[in-house]
């Protein structure tokens, strides 16, 4: 893997977008831990979809059984936080479907977890979907690509070290 990092070095990973909707910076959570990037720098998507897929290729690190949330270990090394609207733990697996589990290798694009936007919003939660990079500080630049509506995959953040 040396050789490749080596080639590679200076390139930006590339990180697609969990959810078709609207992309903004993670400082836009109304939620501190998200908003003031306790748990890292990222983006949030204000979704138009209900589907959550992998912005990378990598492995599940935690499937939350709840399907609100779920933690991912990049090939590349990035530690990535998905989490399904705000609050949405206490619906208890309510309205989500999950399609990968703890430990599964996922492509990127692949789907993770299904979820009805309008049941959840029509409960009173926030279902703006934070993707948070919990390892930020391995990162030396990140650049988000927000700002603008987005399909499932599409860029919306690069890592480099």
């Amino acid at each position: 893997m040396g050789f490749f990092k080596n080639l590679f070095s200076g390139s930006e990973l590339e990180l697609g977008a969990p959810v078709e909707g609207y992309a903004v910076s993670v400082k836009e959570v109304s939620d501190p831990t998200f908003g003031e990037e306790i748990l890292g720098k990222g983006i949030a998507v204000r979704p138009t979809g209900n589907q959550i897929v992998a912005p990378c290729d990598a492995t599940v690190d935690l499937m939350f059984d709840t399907g609100h949330a779920v933690s991912l270990n990049a090939d590349s090394g990035a530690e990535i936080l998905i989490h399904v609207g705000l609050d949405t733990v206490n619906l208890k697996g309510k309205h989500f479907t999950v399609h990968a589990k703890s430990g599964d290798h996922v492509s990127a694009g692949q789907l993770l977890i299904e979820f009805d936007r309008e049941a959840i919003a029509a409960e009173g939660y926030d279902v703006i979907t934070p993707m948070v990079i919990c390892n930020t500080d391995k990162y030396g630049e990140i650049n988000l690509y927000v700002d603008k509506n987005v399909t499932a995959g599409e860029k919306v953040m690069g890592l480099k070290e």
